[in-house]
């Protein structure tokens, strides 16, 4: 059975991104922000050129850009599957903040790089106008939004700005791989529990 040489380049080149950004993470993690260049990045991929990673990135900050959307699919995807099925937007509230602690504990090393992009990106990169702005950040307080407008419209939920409300939720997860830099023996359990009840608490209508 013969590959389709597109199909099979295709298939490469999206191994060899792959392998690409995965380096790039652990660069980050290992040796830090600054240190991450190219050159850094192809002794840790086992690359022969930087210019294998120029061919799929036209810069650092276009690659930073693929990090960002990688550990975010990443999330997403992780989080949906923990909302399959859910009976009611208070379950999918508590299911979303439990999937997110979940996949923070399970990827730390992703995490920890991600807010090593998101503390230097901006001021490194912004000529480049790839930054983390607020069209990423209304993105990724959406799924939390649309839980929560779903409840109140169900009457699970009481009346408050959903905007807000999603930005808290999102904060104090997002909070989490910084707190862990601190307190890596964090009772993540404990931490996830904490807070379903308190924004269980806090959305709740009133009986």
């Amino acid at each position: 059975m013969r590959v389709n040489p597109e199909v099979q380049h295709t298939f490469t080149a999206n191994a060899r991104r792959a392998q690409i950004i995965a380096a790039t993470i652990d660069t980050i993690v290992d040796l830090g922000y600054g240190q991450a260049t190219f050159a850094r990045i192809a002794e840790r991929a086992g690359l022969s050129s930087t210019r294998l990673i120029s061919y799929h990135f036209a810069g650092k900050a276009e690659l930073m850009r693929a990090v960002v959307g990688e550990v975010y699919g990443l999330l997403g995807r992780f989080a949906a599957e923990r909302l399959t099925d859910r009976p009611d937007a208070r379950s999918e509230l508590r299911a979303y903040i439990t999937g997110v602690v979940e996949f923070i504990a399970e990827h730390r090393v992703q995490m920890q790089a991600l807010m090593s992009i998101f503390l230097n990106f901006r001021d490194a990169d912004a000529e480049a106008g790839s930054t983390y702005g607020p069209g990423d950040d209304r993105a990724a307080l959406g799924p939390v939004e649309v839980i929560l407008r779903k409840g109140q419209a169900s009457g699970e939920f009481r009346d408050f700005d959903t905007f807000v409300m999603a930005a808290t939720i999102q904060r104090s997860v997002d909070g989490l791989p910084f707190l862990l830099q601190t307190a890596p023996d964090l009772d993540l359990d404990g931490y996830a529990r904490e807070l379903t009840t308190l924004f269980d608490l806090a959305t709740r209508a009133r009986g």
